[in-house]
């Protein structure tokens, strides 16, 4: 076991263990634990059964192999029995994250009677004679359909649809715990954009919203764009839209701590995909002085060849000092770093050629562009995609309260107002008192962030004309 390696709660295992009732052995048992480079997140279930005590302890490791380690030393350890094991993260997924539960009672044959036939038919022609009641009449009026081809999985690449669906209902478990939406995975069996497109319009019925989530770029642009033409329901690219809405969100607060304007600052973009062009588009909305997008070939701009639609919009848009050549000619005076792309692609020569204050978000999942541990004393306000530093840029701050808000009022699109309406309500989450460096952004655990974002969106969806 590489002991340099981080121990994880993803890699934590059970370990159900008797041990002998006698002085020591509790202590030894934790000792080779540890010694083992495992790190004993908690004891639980105590019992004391005479001679022997049973006890519940859950390690996190570093890896499988680690995990498989911590097991061969407990099973060898005098005195102690291993009665069970397993993997916490695998036993979460077992059998899926999300099931279907019923809203009415069926107990007797009166329920029987309205829920199924004959009553039910008397609200089916209610909706045939007006469609809009099947949005208070069915399961349109909260839920979500998550689409997705498995073509563009986060840290994953292209991974098909079934090993996209732990994803997928990763999703549909968020949307309901802080949105109170109900929503369900449907990952396709095709990456053909116009297949897509066609069953998402076929299904649409069923549903109050479309979520798009992990399809690959520039297909992704493609469906969106289609989808919204012909839906009359929101379509939203979480991808794109969730992550620029909380970006511009903890970048209004980081400015606050760097003491800058937004209308100021210049901002460098680094990954010109699917979020890292919607990330462009909402900053500007948001009135971002200057944005420079970078790509895998260097900075984009205006007459550069081979540029795809989305990349071609960008780069008339955006960099209107024709920047040009390599990331690092892009950030000599830059005010902001925002990374959606590789890891380890950022130098610290680059952070420093920046200007005063400099504002660093660096995102690429699961190693940002990167370590914040390099520039700590070097940027104004850092912030990642991960969950252990400070300053996580997560999407579940944004995709529940945006479509609960949408929901709510039966809104035929998101729009860019709606959007920025969200980041705003995130940003204000983060009081006067609690800003910091280190607090830009507000917890995802706080419950009201997604209700202050949907009272936010509605309020923009009915200013915008755009609800049924």
């Amino acid at each position: 076991m590489d002991d340099q390696l981080p121990t994880s709660t993803q890699y934590s295992i059970s370990l159900r263990v008797r041990l002998c009732n006698v002085p020591g052995v509790l202590g030894r048992l934790t000792t080779a634990i540890g010694a083992a480079g495992g790190n004993i997140f908690a004891i639980e279930n105590f019992v004391s059964r005479g001679p022997n005590l049973e006890r519940s302890i859950v390690v996190n490791c570093s890896g499988v192999e680690h995990q498989d380690e911590i097991v061969s030393i407990v099973s060898s350890l005098e005195d102690i029995e291993l009665l069970d094991h397993y993997d916490r993260t695998m036993a979460m997924h077992e059998g899926g994250k999300i099931e279907v539960l019923p809203l009415a009672p069926v107990s007797d044959i009166d329920d029987l009677s309205m829920a199924y036939t004959p009553g039910v038919a008397r609200v089916c022609l209610a909706i045939a004679e007006d469609e809009r009641k099947a949005d208070e009449l069915t399961i349109r009026k909260n839920t979500v359909a998550i689409v997705s081809d498995g073509t563009a999985v986060l840290g994953l690449g292209d991974i098909g649809p079934k090993a996209a669906m732990p994803v997928m209902e990763g999703k549909a478990l968020l949307f309901k715990e802080f949105g109170k939406v109900d929503a369900f995975p449907l990952c396709l069996d095709t990456t053909d954009p116009d297949e897509i497109i066609e069953t998402v319009v076929r299904l649409a019925p069923t549903f109050g919203g479309i979520n798009l989530e992990d399809i690959a770029a520039p297909g992704a642009f493609y469906i969106e764009e289609e989808l919204k033409r012909r839906l009359d329901i929101p379509v939203f690219h979480d991808d794109q839209h969730g992550t620029a809405v909380v970006t511009l969100a903890g970048l209004q607060n980081a400015l606050k701590v760097a003491g800058k304007n937004i209308e100021d600052v210049s901002v460098v973009i680094s990954g010109v995909g699917a979020a890292g062009v919607a990330i462009g588009k909402i900053l500007l909305g948001a009135g971002v002085g200057h944005v420079v997008g970078v790509d895998s070939r260097g900075v984009i701009y205006d007459g550069r060849e081979n540029l795809n639609d989305s990349k071609q919009w960008f780069a008339e848009n955006t960099n209107h000092h024709r920047i040009s050549g390599s990331l690092s000619n892009a950030m000599v005076g830059a005010d902001v770093f925002i990374g959606v792309s590789a890891p380890d692609i950022l130098t610290v020569e680059d952070v420093a050629s920046m200007a005063s204050d400099p504002i660093v978000f660096a995102m690429a999942n699961p190693d940002p562009e990167i370590s914040p541990e390099l520039i700590t004393n070097k940027v104004a306000v850092m912030a990642t995609g991960r969950s252990d530093y400070p300053n996580q840029i997560n999407n579940v701050l944004a995709f529940p309260g945006i479509f609960r808000g949408a929901l709510d009022a039966r809104a035929t699109d998101i729009t860019e107002n709606m959007k920025l309406a969200a980041a705003k309500a995130i940003a204000l989450e983060v009081t006067a008192d609690e800003l910091s460096a280190t607090h830009i952004i507000p917890s995802v655990f706080d419950p009201a962030v997604s209700l202050n974002v949907a009272k936010a969106v509605a309020e923009a969806a009915i200013a915008d004309g755009v609800t049924r």
